[in-house]
């Protein structure tokens, strides 16, 4: 893997509005990266090749300075092998920690010996599926979907929590009153906490709910319909003011929509199946796309992890699993 500047490439085809050329942050050629979320304790980039049963880091050097617009920064990159396709995972409120969303399961690692904590199974009784996308609650507890590559809407979407005391505390999982889906994706919450975004990639929705600190949810809505002939939604990132990011697959371009849905902004990626957008860099002002190679060999640069500019915007400091 190496980091660094890529030369302008042309944008895939469907690609609009803002063209910028993106920069390659690290050219992984990914089979399917995804999961991308910055950490500001260490000012470091994590991401997941789930084909490749892979969790990867990129760390700033502490010496590395820019100026807005300039090279791509110099980073240490570190792997750690997983024993499952890893879907998403969380940062923890403790160092040193996170919580993995493997394929049949959820469960705790540590990242200076590797070692992953016991498994606590998620549909064990539906071979066909496993953990997609996900993410923390303000509350730290980790919201996800599954994902069936069969193609029938029998995937569950679930919240872990930490749970009981002594030798019997351990990870429990609670499904949610959501519909079944084929792939569980776009996990995010508004920045108050008060809403919940979730899609099923293949209706090409974005569903909106009002979510309640208590757990509760309310009825869900339509935030954002796209046209069914184009991409899918997968990943997504709320920023600051309110807007989700959302990055479409098949399509090559991340799209802003505001607080109430309506497309703000268009940028475009230099590899047609981007996969999860977050934003970065010290002032939350960078962001960062992952996407995916798999059946897209002939693109030079699909796989690899991109840097865009947001015209502005600023993203928000994730929220944490909550281990206590």
């Amino acid at each position: 893997m190496s980091a660094g500047l890529a030369s302008p490439a042309a944008a895939p085809r469907g690609a609009a509005g803002a063209a910028e050329a993106a920069r390659v942050h690290v050219d992984g050629r990914d089979r399917l990266g995804e999961c991308a979320l910055w950490c500001e304790r260490e000012q470091a980039l994590y991401w997941t090749d789930i084909d490749n049963q892979r969790l990867f880091r990129w760390r700033a050097e502490a010496s590395a300075t820019r100026e807005t617009g300039g090279p791509a920064l110099a980073g240490e990159i570190t792997e750690w092998p997983m024993p499952e396709p890893l879907g998403s995972f969380a940062l923890c409120d403790q160092p040193g920690q996170l919580l993995l969303g493997l394929a049949s399961g959820v469960a705790m690692f540590d990242l200076a010996t590797g070692e992953v904590g016991p498994l606590t199974p998620v549909e064990a009784d539906e071979p066909r599926t496993r953990i997609n996308d996900g993410r923390c609650d303000p509350q730290g507890r980790f919201v996800f979907g599954m994902f069936n590559p069969h193609g029938a809407a029998v995937g569950g979407y679930y919240r872990a929590a930490m749970a009981g005391v002594g030798i019997g505390r351990g990870l429990a999982i609670e499904r949610l009153p959501l519909p079944p889906g084929i792939v569980g994706n776009s996990l995010n919450f508004s920045p108050d906490g008060g809403t919940l975004y979730y899609t099923d990639s293949p209706t090409r929705t974005i569903w909106a709910m009002d979510y309640h600190a208590d757990g509760r949810l309310g009825e869900r809505r339509v935030f954002a319909q796209l046209p069914m002939d184009g991409g899918e939604p997968d990943g997504a990132a709320v920023d600051a003011d309110g807007g989700l990011w959302s990055a479409i697959w098949g399509d090559g371009v991340v799209i802003r929509f505001d607080a109430q849905g309506r497309e703000t902004l268009r940028l475009s990626v230099p590899a047609s199946q981007p996969t999860c957008p977050v934003f970065g860099g010290p002032a939350l002002d960078r962001l960062f796309v992952t996407t995916a190679r798999r059946q897209c060999e002939h693109e030079p640069l699909a796989g690899a992890l991109f840097e865009l500019d947001p015209h502005g915007h600023r993203g928000q400091v994730p929220h944490r699993f909550n281990t206590r």
